[in-house]
């Protein structure tokens, strides 16, 4: 591919000719090969395999990484560009993508040693394997400098004890990328990384949970009982004298943060498309349910609160360039306004079907059970409040490019 148009510089309110066909691909995809299965997912909880077989078929899977392991090289525009995508036909089918684009993968390439991209990034490339990460548990959902899982220290290696819930995908993946403790860690000193190949001894999964939404893609409990990690196994060695290994941890979620938000604008858009398709062909006595000035008054609202979070978001990734991390600040904003975005605007979807719109014969329905779980993971809408209001109470203020600072 040509320039990405992932830079500051370039206009962001038009996208690059790549980025257009990006979107273009991204969208045949999900109306030909995701969207006749969605509902299928959900019903069954089954891994949505066609889905997978779909987006390794089209080499969607290496947007975001480098050309040098197989991928494409691309930054957080694209990867936004395409979960969008996605997510307006099937949100389950969209977090394959997310955890590949910006889970695990993502931070191996940044973070971790050339042993470890050279052995998982090409398979996270071309689709041969599935990542996880897991970072919660029973009692360190939010409050990740709560957890227990530890290291002990064995020979020139490790022992890795600990059990991590609601791990996405954790059944079906090839290596999990799990957040825990060094030797002497306390607080959130010490906390570090490591990536664990989920076929040796010791890794058992405990059993999945059955959810409202996302049904496609399976949260896991992973339980890990004296699991051999080596040096080489290392991403990021947490120091029990400081946390700089955790903050490093925490600023790379961003990338997670951004992709989630742009999976909720695209699953307010499929809805708002639906409705609005709905509502032109519905009749009511000589016209349509189109000409009622209430019903238009939603669609505008409906209209205006996506468009806000869409910019939110693409200041966002646009301020993180190609190889970049998005600045805390700017993401918490965006995941916020998408995620709350996407809650009224598939609340709004389901209204103006009315019974059909409550009924799971049409996918407005699963679709506001989808997002609701977006607002729960990567950080809660309260987690990113908190942080955005502490922030801007010290005096923190958002970074703008120069296009904003300089009309």
């Amino acid at each position: 591919m040509r320039d990405s148009g992932s830079d500051t510089g370039s206009d962001p309110f038009v996208e690059t000719e790549d980025q257009q066909a990006l979107r273009g691909l991204a969208r045949q995809v999900a109306a030909r090969d995701l969207a006749p299965n969605a509902r299928h997912w959900d019903e069954t909880e089954e891994f949505p395999e066609a889905s997978w077989g779909a987006l390794r078929a089209a080499d969607l899977f290496g947007i975001t990484i480098g050309e040098a392991y197989g991928g494409m090289g691309l930054g957080d525009v694209e990867s936004a560009i395409v979960l969008e995508e996605l997510a307006r036909v099937d949100v389950s089918s969209a977090i394959l993508a997310q955890l590949i684009f910006n889970g695990p993968p993502r931070a191996i390439e940044h973070l971790g040693s050339e042993g470890l991209r050279s052995r998982w990034l090409p398979m996270a490339a071309s689709g041969e394997a599935l990542f996880c990460i897991g970072i919660s548990e029973t009692e360190a959902g939010s409050a990740v400098n709560h957890m227990r899982s530890r290291l002990v220290a064995d020979g020139d290696g490790f022992r890795l004890e600990g059990y991590k819930n609601y791990v996405t995908g954790g059944h079906k993946a090839a290596a999990c990328l799990v957040w825990c403790r060094f030797p002497e860690s306390v607080g959130t000193r010490g906390i570090g990384a490591v990536v664990v190949d989920l076929t040796r001894d010791g890794v058992s999964v405990a059993g999945t949970h059955d959810k409202m939404g996302l049904r496609g893609t399976s949260e896991a409990e992973l339980a890990f009982d004296g699991v051999r990690v080596d040096a080489s196994d290392v991403l990021l060695t947490g120091d029990p004298s400081n946390s700089e290994a955790f903050k490093t941890l925490i600023a790379h979620i961003n990338h997670e943060r951004c992709g989630n938000a742009a999976m909720c604008l695209g699953a307010a858009a499929g809805s708002l498309e639906y409705a609005t398709r709905y509502m032109n062909e519905r009749t009511v006595g000589d016209g349509t349910l189109a000409g009622f000035q209430g019903l238009q008054w939603k669609i505008a609202d409906m209209t205006t609160r996506l468009e806000g979070a869409r910019l939110l978001l693409g200041r966002a990734v646009r301020l993180a360039g190609v190889g970049g991390t998005p600045p805390a600040l700017e993401t918490a904003i965006a995941k916020t306004a998408a995620n709350e975005a996407a809650r009224f605007v598939c609340d709004e979807a389901i209204q103006l079907l009315g019974g059909y719109g409550y009924s799971r014969e049409y996918p407005v329905e699963r679709a506001y059970r989808d997002i609701r779980g977006l607002l729960i993971g990567a950080g809660t809408v309260e987690i990113q409040k908190n942080f955005i209001g502490t922030q801007v109470l010290r005096g923190a203020t958002t970074t703008s490019p120069g296009w904003m600072a300089n009309p």
